[in-house]
């Protein structure tokens, strides 16, 4: 299983960027995919996940409304478009597959793939 993320770079308060995830070896149909992000410093947190299974979607509460997670079957990618992006969201993108019918931020992926950085600053 490979997760190939990318999209990622340098955007201003306000602005939009959209990250991608290319899997393969894994099907986005059959299991969910999510995104985490790590800022300077701190943890590795959850922020999104989509089961394409059923359609469901779920979000950490600080980008709710702002981002929002897709899934491709037929690229068997997913995508995290983010706006209105704040300094706050400045951090290291991953995005990760679930071998679980379900995600959420009490779930652990069981793939990683390669981070992808996105900074937004003036």
């Amino acid at each position: 299983v490979q997760l190939q993320a990318s999209g990622g770079g340098s955007a201003q308060p306000g602005g939009s960027l959209r990250l991608s995830c290319a899997a393969s070896g894994i099907t986005l149909d059959s299991y969910p995919i999510g995104w985490f992000r790590q800022a300077p410093g701190k943890e590795r947190d959850w922020v999104s996940c989509i089961s394409n299974s059923n359609g469901r979607t779920h979000y950490t509460d600080s980008v709710k409304g702002r981002f929002t997670i897709s899934a491709d079957s037929t690229q068997n990618t997913a995508y995290l478009q983010m706006t209105t992006l704040e300094p706050g969201d400045t951090a290291v993108y991953y995005c990760a597959a679930y071998v679980t019918p379900f995600c959420g931020p009490e779930i652990i992926p069981h793939y990683w793939g390669q981070g992808t950085q996105v900074t937004v600053s003036s």
